[in-house]
């Protein structure tokens, strides 16, 4: 009980966290938000016959005006239950087991499960939004201030964000999809292996330390036990596609790793640095001297950034080079692993 006030504390003094519906009304109202210093109040005399009791009268019965409207406001908000608003796009989506073709709610904690005929859209209030493609399962994990999270068991979502970057997140059985600002398909199969696409932006694709940062037109694999694969762009010669799907999941042991390695060195173009950047921090020390050389002739390496650094796993010096392959700043990425306020 004591949390369920705390979350309605910002009716009353901006602590806390809102209700989603506040934070609409919020955004819908800041346009109109007064912006300066007001002018003092003119002091005035009490009115010729009204005593200084009935004044303070007066006043306590207006104060106790605005707490009724306060509590009334403190009661919807208490009252309405939390979740996302579903649209269905086909047929009847289900919500923990029951259909719908109508506007309704996903409550957190529930599964929203579509099957071959029926497609929904999960609107995620100042965030963005979700379609949710036939044949998928899905779950509300957590809707609050800076952490919307659903979790994908199967099928496939198209996301488009347009809230700050690392507000909103996609569970898989294998990787963590952070939303850098962008729009993205990702796709998971019964197997619990996935690969997302982007559309615009970037995405990020996180497990166990193992991070993945993928660009616009690029995509990236991921499967259980081993987290993100390296991403790649989506016009990379096949070649190099189907070499990393050895590399990314298989043990350092496996046979066909050198065959696999170098397929992806002669096949990289200058375009695919950021492929092989992400592979300077895989595989073993010899595999990473050899992408480090091949790296060194498509985008040479910056002052100070020396071979023996990467191979060693420097994520300064890592990051010096990436900042050289004009995708924005590396310190920039690192600001998504930073817990919103």
């Amino acid at each position: 009980m004591k949390d369920e006030r705390a979350r309605h504390d910002y009716l009353w003094d901006g602590s806390g966290e809102p209700d989603l519906d506040v934070e609409r009304l919020e955004a819908l109202l800041a346009p109109y938000r007064h912006r300066g210093a007001l002018a003092p109040l003119p002091l005035r005399e009490p009115a010729p016959g009204r005593s200084a009791a009935t004044v303070m009268l007066q006043l306590s019965a207006a104060a106790a005006s605005v707490a009724l409207v306060a509590a009334a406001a403190w009661s919807g908000a208490a009252l309405r239950p939390a979740g996302w608003d579903v649209q269905s796009l086909a047929g009847a989506p289900s919500i923990a087991g029951v259909h719908t073709g109508l506007p309704s709610t996903l409550p957190i904690g529930a599964t929203m499960t579509t099957d071959a005929a029926s497609r929904a859209r999960l609107d995620i209030a100042s965030v963005g939004s979700v379609d949710v493609e036939p044949n998928s399962r899905v779950r509300l994990i957590a809707s609050r201030p800076g952490e919307r999270r659903l979790a994908l068991d199967r099928g496939g979502i198209r996301a488009r964000i347009w809230a700050p970057p690392g507000r909103f997140f996609v569970n898989t059985p294998s990787s963590t999809a952070v939303d850098l600002g962008c729009a993205y398909s990702l796709d998971v199969d019964e197997s619990g292996a996935g690969i997302v696409r982007v559309e615009s932006g970037w995405v990020a694709f996180e497990y166990n330390g193992r991070e993945s940062f993928i660009p616009t037109g690029a995509m990236c694999a991921t499967r259980p036990r081993f987290g993100p694969g390296t991403p790649y762009y989506e016009d990379a010669p096949d070649a190099l596609a189907q070499a990393l799907t050895i590399l990314d999941f298989s043990t350092t042991d496996d046979v066909r790793r050198p065959v696999a390695l170098e397929a992806v060195l002669s096949a990289a173009r200058p375009r695919d640095a950021v492929t092989l950047w992400h592979m300077l921090s895989r595989g073993t020390p010899a595999e990473r001297a050899r992408v480090f050389d091949r790296m060194a002739v498509l985008v040479p390496p910056p002052e100070g950034v020396t071979r023996q650094a990467v191979i060693d796993g420097d994520r300064a010096a890592r990051d010096a080079w990436w900042n050289t392959l004009g995708l924005d700043s590396a310190s920039w990425w690192r600001i998504w692993k930073t817990p919103w306020k």
